[in-house]
């Protein structure tokens, strides 16, 4: 039987829209074995315990790909990262399914080619990349090619996912979002996507504060969220040293320096005081990304 482990993700980081995303320690686990016959899933809802899991389906993909026929399949599922909240949940599921289905094959893929494959499926490596690699990753398609490149962030900082307690579709998220962009704002997140890889690589965590501020998604997707104003305001009164809108949304990531105790308890406070039941996580970026194990 196989284990493979897949961080949650949490794309854009502000101004990369579609290019940036880090890995984080909270992880789908899977557990694959070839069996006589059929399909068994477990460990998720009877609604996708069938031939459409995505996990499943992204298994088939592989299989057809590098033409192996299994018997039959077992998958179990332990997922931890929350659905459809901008934290990779389907990004994890994809990649599990990939790599699941290479081991199973005695992996004749490559990390290149099982991050192409799960990049197809997915649509956009900004997910996919940090999710198989660990990490900051940049990412960009060039010629229907994945081209990457993992950065070291410096020490200091932990992550604050503000999770809220209802879901936002990616195809809702991308909906809001205009059909084209004034030279003016391509060149605002252009000097903001510098100065954020440049903070968060010599530990200028006092830049963040500008560098995470982006024209291009996060307005638009925004006017989606109750009190995503509001929010943002009182995280940066209590000390946050940046603030953006994880992947599609909805969930609101505070960076915080990683010696701050009070962060969690004052927005948990706010939160209350607002009646709003979100979920307040922290978090730490993950470096090693997805992981196989063996196990009897």
């Amino acid at each position: 039987m196989i284990r493979i482990s897949v961080p949650g993700t949490s794309a854009n980081i502000g101004p990369g829209f579609d290019t940036l995303g880090l890995a984080l320690n909270i992880y789908n686990y899977f557990r694959f074995e070839e069996i006589s016959h059929g399909i068994e899933i477990t460990g998720c809802n009877k609604e996708f315990s069938n031939e459409n899991n995505l996990v499943y389906k992204s298994m088939l993909k592989v299989f057809d790909k590098i033409g192996y026929l299994p018997k039959g399949i077992k998958i179990d599922i332990d997922a931890n990262i929350p659905v459809s909240r901008g934290l990779g949940s389907s990004a994890a599921c994809i990649l599990g399914g990939v790599m699941g289905a290479n081991c199973l094959a005695g992996a004749p893929l490559s990390k290149e080619e099982i991050l192409e494959i799960a990049t197809e499926i997915e649509g956009h490596p900004d997910n996919i990349a940090p999710a198989l690699f660990g990490g900051l990753v940049i990412s960009i398609m060039e010629d229907s090619k994945v081209i990457y490149n993992k950065f070291d962030v410096y020490t200091g900082i932990k992550f604050v996912a503000l999770i809220p307690d209802y879901t936002l579709s990616t195809k809702d998220s991308r909906a809001v979002l205009p059909a084209t962009i004034s030279h003016k704002d391509a060149i605002y997140n252009i000097s903001r996507v510098s100065l954020l890889l440049s903070s968060l690589s010599n530990g200028r965590f006092d830049l963040l504060k500008y560098a995470v501020k982006d024209s291009l998604h996060q307005p638009y997707r925004g006017r989606l969220i109750s009190g995503f104003y509001d929010i943002i305001n009182k995280c940066e009164e209590i000390g946050c040293l940046g603030l953006y809108l994880s992947g599609a949304g909805p969930t609101i990531m505070a960076i915080v320096d990683e010696k701050d105790n009070d962060f969690i308890l004052k927005i948990k406070k706010y939160l209350k005081s607002i009646n709003y039941t979100w979920e307040v996580k922290e978090l730490r970026l993950d470096s090693y990304g997805t992981i196989i194990e063996e196990i009897n």
